[in-house]
């Protein structure tokens, strides 16, 4: 990279901590932050060849939006693109707000070529790293940013200052059109091809074609300790994450602080973010960051390449050292695609710094199993079923299939009493208990097809059993639960015993997320109070198996009086 990239990089993450340091001098109000997102296709060169691809003001990945805790946004979103849109901001609590939550039919239908929608919502009791993406379809492939979320003013960090920070947004390119990747996948049945480079910032780094001169550097003095936030962007695969001969200490996940964990490699799913701390104390250099699969499904084809970036030393003079920059970067060992036991230590490592509430009575309890299925075809040598044995592939929880609507949304249906759109019978248990990691009988293999809610009271203690399943495979699926963050109390391998697991659970310092896998082959605990209420929608973050279904909806009732109630929608919410 050149020196005068490297000087703008270094400058505009130094212009974000810049913001940070000043609130040990100077107190303000919380402010509102006005911007315009223009989503729109320009022309994008990786691995040699140019597409049109969508972005956000031009730029790929997105702009990066920093706020404080107790800020609001108001973000305007120009769709200048050929596709429908809607943007999530992952992670925000988006509190009676779910106008402004952004999936696709559930709380918004999308905004139209032409149209435009302002989000306006406010970041209440949340500090570290979120970020944002397109919420329709497979757009989210290009159209995704990191959503900073700074201390208020007078606030500071519960672990030492770092000298500066970086996001760090990790994600997929497909060479072609992901949204033409995606159609073919739902005309044939099978399973979409795979994305072609990892990337890091948008860079697919020095061991892919062409893509040397791109490679995104991360600069840092000897001797700093700087924050790196990282954000699993990725469509479809969960990744390893390391950086040659430094030790990572994570202090933050999914907008949560954690007890300072020290590793040497971290495993993060889409839609998963994990802040760690890295002191600059090897010989002056450049070093390999570098993120790769963890890959749990089997027989599966995966995207098996590796992306690079650099952490480059620099010298006093704000240069690299002598050398440095002709010289080959030391490349840092990953653990293998397969290797559930170190994605598990690491997992299983995580916790609260200290004592959290955690409901420990419980009005719902939840089991839910989520993986895949396969729908039957009555001429199994059609073209549109090419999925395994003559079949088209499918996902659910609890056998149910989700089924987006098309002429409304949810929230919109609800909030105006229109009936039709869908039902609140969603099973909470499932509906035929079976031996769920074992040999599944195949009439178990086959979901069925509906757009069904579950209903909670407001206020209801929640406990929820995510349960894995080996029908087709076994896998990791990364959860994610919208309006809500919530304490991950267990996971284990295996079916999920309800007598002798539940005396395990952490119930005094779980680490707090609002995207967790299931642990392949067996079971993760959550809990949570629903006190946001709304429609949220719950999903798998791999985008092939959401669309494929593997999803379902909460009805979190209003409570008593305006301030447990969803705030009526905003005059320009899209038209369905």
């Amino acid at each position: 990279m050149d020196s005068l990239k490297l000087a703008n990089f270094s400058m505009c993450s130094c212009l974000l901590f810049a913001t940070l340091l000043a609130s040990s001098v100077s107190f303000a109000a919380a402010e509102v932050h006005f911007h315009e997102f223009v989503i729109q296709a320009r022309p994008v060169k990786r691995l040699c060849r140019t597409h049109s691809t969508i972005t956000v003001n031009g730029q790929f990945p997105g702009p990066t939006l920093a706020v404080r805790d107790g800020d609001s946004l108001v973000i305007t979103a120009i769709n200048r693109a050929r596709y429908n849109v809607t943007l999530h901001w992952h992670g925000v609590r988006q509190l009676r707000n779910p106008w402004a939550d952004g999936p696709e039919y559930v709380t918004q239908c999308p905004i139209q070529p032409g149209g435009t929608y302002t989000y306006r919502f406010t970041i209440q009791g949340q500090e570290g790293t979120l970020w944002w993406h397109a919420h329709s379809k497979w757009l989210r492939a290009t159209v995704y940013g990191a959503l900073i979320i700074y201390p208020k003013w007078g606030s500071h960090y519960p672990f030492p200052m770092p000298k500066r920070e970086f996001p760090v947004l990790l994600g997929e390119w497909f060479d072609r059109n992901p949204m033409d990747v995606l159609k073919q996948a739902l005309f044939t049945g099978a399973a979409p091809n795979v994305s072609d480079a990892y990337t890091i910032n948008g860079q697919p780094g020095d061991l892919y074609r062409c893509s040397s001169k791109g490679t995104a550097v991360f600069p840092v003095m000897p001797g700093e300790t700087i924050l790196l936030r990282i954000i699993n962007a990725a469509l479809n695969e969960e990744l390893f994450f390391s950086v040659a001969n430094h030790q990572m200490t994570v202090v933050g996940i999914d907008a949560a602080y954690t007890r300072p964990l020290a590793t040497n490699v971290i495993v993060i799913g889409p839609g998963q973010t994990t802040n760690v701390l890295i002191t600059a104390n090897q010989a002056p250099g450049r070093y390999y960051m570098a993120a790769r699969a963890y890959q749990t499904a089997q027989n599966a084809a995966f995207d098996n390449t590796t992306t690079t970036a650099i952490l480059q030393y620099m010298s006093t003079s704000g240069t690299s050292g002598k050398g440095q920059s002709s010289s080959r970067p030391i490349l840092p060992i990953l653990p293998a695609y397969n290797d559930t036991a170190t994605a598990t230590a690491f997992t299983s490592s995580l916790r609260s710094p200290g004592k959290i509430h955690v409901p420990t009575q419980i009005d719902e309890n939840l089991f839910f199993t989520v993986g895949l299925g396969l729908i039957n075809c009555s001429n199994p040598n059609s073209p549109r079923c090419q999925g395994p044995n003559g079949t088209r592939f499918a996902a659910s929880v609890n056998n149910v299939s989700f089924v987006f609507p098309t002429t409304n949304s949810l929230m919109q249906a609800y909030y105006q009493g229109v009936p039709g759109v869908f039902t609140t019978d969603f099973p909470p248990v499932p509906p035929i208990p079976f031996n769920y990691t074992g040999n599944v009988n195949r009439g178990l293999w086959q979901p069925v097809k509906a757009t069904k809610l579950y209903k909670l009271k407001y206020g209801s203690r929640v406990q929820l059993v995510y349960q894995d399943t080996s029908i087709v495979t076994t896998e990791d699926h990364p959860m994610h639960l919208h309006g809500y963050s919530f304490a991950v109390i267990g996971a284990g391998f295996g079916n999920f015993d309800p007598i002798n697991d539940p005396p395990k659970f952490n119930l005094i310092d779980p680490p707090v997320r609002n995207t967790i896998g299931s642990t392949p082959g067996g079971w993760v605990a959550i809990r949570f109070v629903a006190d946001n209420p709304g429609i949220w929608l719950m999903h798998c973050h791999l985008d092939s198996h959401l669309v494929w279904g593997l999803a379902m909806s909460f009805l979190v009732e209003n409570g008593v009086g305006e301030l447990q109630s969803v705030i009526p929608p905003p005059p320009d919410l899209p038209r369905c």
